[in-house]
């Protein structure tokens, strides 16, 4: 009776560790596969709601990126871009992504990657410019962004490496010179970035001197702003084309938007606003 009893305990025990441990897989599958904002797509991807409910993890792009004609050879070993989530890599698992520190997109022609795809979750349509006409240089993979505080240019050292880098020079990324105050004689030679240019390759991260990256690329939507019909560029036709049929009506609504000026003026700060 007692072996009986003990076995029966046993396998009661091995069978509620088996039950935490499926419940547990299956946990980590769902969350790997939420919406991961910082993912860096290949070109043409969809917005990334729509993304992830087009692919279909076949794995295509990710071949035809590695078959691609131009590829990068650095000390004997071959620059990887594209890869396929796998568990632990904390990103929807099966899609296809990039590190661009590590492993760019080197902007090929024929962007035989974004043509792979079966399913249009990688498509032309996102790589097209205002006359339809469809190129990698029309990509919008993410958008570089600067840390002046860790960036070199920034402290006065002459560094052009993302500058030089960038497939778009004079267009994604141009250097403003800027008086040094510090020495009165020196100039500081700094990298800027024009977002609308921006294919968000990556080449820049890659080439960036710094022990961490000081320019980074982010999905375009996780960074970027939006300035709204209200706000037009007077002194740009092209941003007047965009407000032509904008509506009168358009408000933007805050907790301090709906009181009046002097309310708030008068009610200062909260700090858990």
């Amino acid at each position: 009776m007692d072996n009986k009893r003990r076995s029966f305990l046993t396998s009661m025990v091995q069978a509620s560790a088996a039950a935490v441990a499926a419940g547990s897989i299956v946990g980590g599958f769902v969350e790997e596969n939420k919406d991961k904002p910082l993912t860096l797509r290949p070109p043409g991807a969809l917005k990334e709601e729509d993304f992830l409910k087009t692919c279909i993890r076949c794995g295509l792009c990710v071949e035809a990126c590695k078959n691609r004609d131009n590829k990068v050879i650095i000390d004997g070993k071959e620059i990887v871009t594209l890869f396929l989530a796998a568990p632990g890599d904390k990103k929807p698992i099966g899609t296809p992504y990039f590190i661009p520190r590590t492993g760019p997109c080197f902007m090929c022609d024929d962007i035989p990657c974004m043509y792979a795809c079966p399913t249009g979750a990688l498509t032309p349509d996102m790589c097209k410019n205002e006359k339809g006409e469809v190129a990698i240089d029309y990509a919008k993979m993410g958008v570089a962004v600067i840390d002046p505080s860790s960036c070199i240019a920034f402290w006065g050292l002459q560094c052009t490496a993302c500058y030089r880098a960038c497939p778009e020079m004079d267009k994604a990324i141009k250097i403003e010179w800027k008086k040094n105050e510090r020495t009165g004689k020196h100039a500081y030679r700094i990298p800027v970035v024009y977002e609308d240019a921006c294919t968000g390759c990556g080449m820049c991260e890659n080439a960036c001197v710094t022990e961490i990256a000081a320019i980074k690329i982010f999905p375009r939507e996780v960074f970027l702003g939006k300035a709204g019909d209200r706000y037009v560029k007077g002194w740009d036709e092209k941003d007047q084309q965009r407000v032509r049929k904008a509506s009168t009506q358009t408000t933007t609504k805050t907790g301090r938007s709906r009181k009046s000026a002097i309310e708030n003026l008068n009610e200062g700060i909260k700090w858990d606003q």
